[in-house]
């Protein structure tokens, strides 16, 4: 189906940003994507403006009880100057299982989708080509309407975006680097019935303290263990977390209280295909330990979109510091970050069929 979206466009383009130096989410393009909804119209009025403030009355929903979602996915520039998306349907079916969880509006996965390409697409200039660099793609949905009570808006807004960007963890050599991990076992970040599976604010609001707590213990992330007993990994930061014992690669199942990440199910159909066994189950700290000390725990790395994987070369936990696999990046974690970096920029043929031509 073709969707047509109004397009003002700015009379005072900002000076691209030098893409060796662009750190991550500090910089935003020209144009923002917005729509609404209310009740009688559904989704409506989509249209391309300048990128600036939002205007929103003090009484909106969003600010006092927290009404909302957001989503991340990329684009990137091939060699060859075409412009791919890497599996936005499944950003839209995430968004939709969240604002089912959040009592907010579907919305047609062919129109979300419809409306990043026509964004992206203005701003194509944008997606800067160096290596590990893409287009970060921010869409959110937000409850404007104006009332004190709890109950759900009336009326939202749907805003994409965009900010070019680098590496999510910096290294020296612009390539992996591993990095280190608090195992957290005071703070929880969901629990069953919760909202863990869902992207919302909330989940990542309640996770400061914790990452605090991560920062002054020389970490880069927190290792979440389950709410009801606290032994059981989960994820990691804003990643789902794998480990690989025994050449076998382990990683937490799909229960409600973690995100069902893209390149979580990525990874495992890459791993399954390449023949690894890969087994979604519960692992406890004592196990994982366990394998280190009897050196069978090989590598542990992290997946998402914003840094696609996260080696990681160090666990710390109560008090206790258990560098693996000699602080490198594993070969595991470099081949699949390799395959599916090569995949969303166009430099490893997609034989998975999942990226998306603006």
């Amino acid at each position: 189906m073709n969707y047509e979206f109004k397009k003002t466009l700015t009379d005072t383009p900002k000076e691209k940003p030098d893409p060796k130096s662009l750190g991550f989410g500090k910089i935003f393009t020209d144009h923002m994507f917005l729509m609404d909804y209310d009740t009688e119209k559904g989704w409506h009025d989509g249209r391309i403006v300048p990128y600036g403030p939002l205007q929103m009355d003090p009484a909106a929903v969003v600010f006092h009880y927290g009404q909302e979602m957001f989503e991340g996915l990329k684009a990137y520039k091939t060699a060859e100057g075409k412009v791919l998306l890497f599996r936005p349907d499944m950003n839209a079916k995430r968004t939709n299982a969240t604002n089912d969880r959040m009592c907010m509006p579907q919305m047609d996965e062919d129109l979300y989708v419809a409306c990043i390409k026509a964004l992206v697409d203005v701003e194509r200039d944008w997606i800067p080509d160096q290596p590990g660099t893409a287009l970060y793609i921010r869409p959110f949905i937000i409850g404007d309407e104006a009332f004190l009570g709890v109950r759900p808006s009336n009326h939202y807004l749907f805003v994409i975006i965009l900010s070019p960007v680098g590496s999510y963890y910096e290294s020296s050599n612009g390539g992996l680097v591993a990095n280190s991990i608090f195992v957290e076992d005071e703070y929880v970040r969901s629990v069953p019935g919760g909202t863990g599976y869902a992207k919302v604010g909330g989940n990542y609001a309640g996770a400061l303290k914790a990452q605090e707590k991560a920062h002054a213990n020389g970490c880069e992330q927190v290792l979440w263990l389950d709410a009801i007993e606290k032994k059981y990994v989960e994820e990691i930061g804003t990643s789902n977390a794998f480990f690989m014992i025994d050449n076998e690669i382990i990683t937490a199942p799909l229960t409600g209280t973690i995100l069902p990440g893209i390149t979580r199910n990525s990874v495992l159909q890459l791993l399954r295909n390449w023949g690894y066994t890969v087994k979604e189950e519960r692992l406890s700290m004592e196990d994982l330990f366990t394998a280190a000390k009897e050196g069978r725990l090989q590598e542990v790395f992290a997946t998402g979109t914003a840094a696609v994987i996260s080696p990681i070369g160090r666990l710390v936990y109560k008090g206790q510091s258990l560098e693996i696999g000699e602080g490198e990046v594993g070969p595991v974690s470099q081949k699949l970050y390799d395959t599916l970096y090569g995949i969303q920029t166009g430099a490893v043929k997609d034989e998975m069929g999942w990226t998306v031509t603006v």
